[in-house]
């Protein structure tokens, strides 16, 4: 008999995949509002503390094919409830630093070793495990989960550091962080075969492919076999400047820098939770359009408009916020991290089955690019005393990743769906999903 009026439990997961991806992106999100803080008690430069902020994206990144590949050997629910634990004690032991390199330690690498377990791997793992139908959808949809969190923490982080200082921040963060085990240890499942049901819009039920080797192993492998190919190079090439665009220069340097010309520090802090309000609807949109649409197109596009909304940028910072910045939040939330659900569809097309790992290494540039932009911007205000060049490297830099994304070829006559070829496994039942 045939039972009705059940979600499929790919939607389990994918919500409480939002909600671990929710938390680490607020988790990133907050040293953008301890900077001057920081700088105020410590009398650390801002290039120091920025030097920290650099260590966490870096890590970010280059934790990403490594999670991708521990979560294949040890399953994703052990990685993700290790990485908030490495959060909430990175974030908690900050209350108790008194040196420049203990923050660079426990915000630079525990927090950033635990978010990058988190990162757009993870996503690129669970949207490859558990959808065929929807999958560009549900990327953007996850991927939107990183701007949420920006949305919910950091006007509630900037609001807490501006009445109770720093340090109730931190370990509100690492509450928050804490708080998310459970849920994560209870529901996030690791193969809808486990089940004994097929991928939501698949067919048959397909085991999941055996893993050989150890994690690391795995990752450099697909590494190595990723190099040798242009496609890599030019989705990393550009993914690179996405991240020294976003999460490097403007994630990082967008509130000191309105602060600079006399605005509040909560309401900078305050516009750039817009731009993650507003990214949700954009990333989406974009999931949405790369089930339909060229990805190669899509980057192009992206990065041309966010090369010349940065271009302009300078001219609208003001004491508070004018209407012209206002069109620049609208504008560049909605195309914050629209590259993401077109650059997964693009290493699946390219990569196959490794498609996760690699994603893991080309969101790795992403991160060695934000890195280099948050210590550079922040060298650039202490020689110069001004932000000005940095935002317009990074729109010049901009297009050009919009001409490495036109450069890259279709390939024909290969399957985009990374799963290995479906064994047939019986069900436990024969239920009837409506999605």
């Amino acid at each position: 008999m045939t039972r009705s009026r059940r979600l499929h439990p790919a939607w389990t997961v994918a919500a409480v995949a939002f909600v671990a991806l929710v938390g680490a992106a607020g988790f990133r999100a907050a040293p953008s509002v301890l900077l001057h803080p920081l700088h105020a008690e410590f009398r650390w430069p801002l290039a120091t503390i920025s030097a920290a902020v650099s260590v966490n994206l870096l890590l970010y990144g280059l934790t990403a094919p490594f999670a991708a590949a521990l979560m294949d050997r040890f399953g994703i629910r052990r990685v993700v409830a290790s990485a908030l634990l490495l959060v909430a004690a990175g974030s908690g032991l900050t209350v108790f630093m008194t040196a420049s390199w203990q923050l660079i330690l426990c915000w630079g690498v525990l927090v950033g070793l635990g978010t990058g377990s988190m990162a757009l791997a993870f996503v690129a793992t669970v949207t490859g495990r558990w959808f065929v139908h929807r999958r560009g959808l549900v990327t953007g949809v996850l991927t939107a989960g990183g701007a949420t969190g920006q949305l919910v923490f950091l006007p509630l982080v900037a609001v807490l550091v501006d009445r109770y200082g720093w340090r109730s921040a931190a370990l509100v963060v690492a509450g928050a962080a804490l708080a998310v085990v459970p849920l994560v240890v209870w529901l996030l499942r690791e193969h809808p075969a486990d089940l004994g049901l097929p991928a939501y819009g698949a067919t048959e039920v397909t085991p999941p492919p055996p893993v050989a080797g150890g994690a690391a192993a795995r990752a450099l492998g697909s590494l190595a076999q990723a190099a040798r190919t242009r496609p890599f190079w030019l989705l990393a090439g550009g993914f690179a400047i996405c991240g020294a665009t976003t999460n490097g220069l403007v994630g990082t340097h967008f509130v000191p820098a309105a602060h600079d010309h006399g605005m509040p520090q909560t309401t900078a802090a305050g516009l750039l939770a817009l731009v993650g309000l507003f990214d949700i609807v954009g990333t989406i949109a974009s999931g949405w359009l790369t089930d339909r649409v060229d990805s190669r197109l899509l980057l192009g596009a992206y990065y041309a408009l966010r090369g010349a909304s940065l271009l302009v940028l300078p001219g609208l910072f003001a004491a508070s916020a004018e209407p012209s910045m206002l069109v620049f939040i609208v504008f560049y939330g909605l195309d914050w991290v629209a590259t993401v659900p077109p650059t997964v569809a693009l290493c699946r097309e390219y990569f196959g089955a490794s498609a996760a790992v690699v994603f893991g290494w080309v969101f790795a540039a992403h991160q060695v690019g934000a890195a280099l932009a948050a210590t550079g911007a922040g060298l650039v205000r202490d020689q110069l005393g001004d932000y000005a060049p940095a935002w317009y490297a990074a729109g010049a830099l901009s297009i050009g990743a919009a001409g490495l994304s036109l450069l890259l070829r279709r390939r024909r006559g290969v399957p985009v769906e990374p799963l290995a070829v479906p064994v047939a496994v019986p069900a436990r039942r024969a239920w009837s999903y409506r999605g």
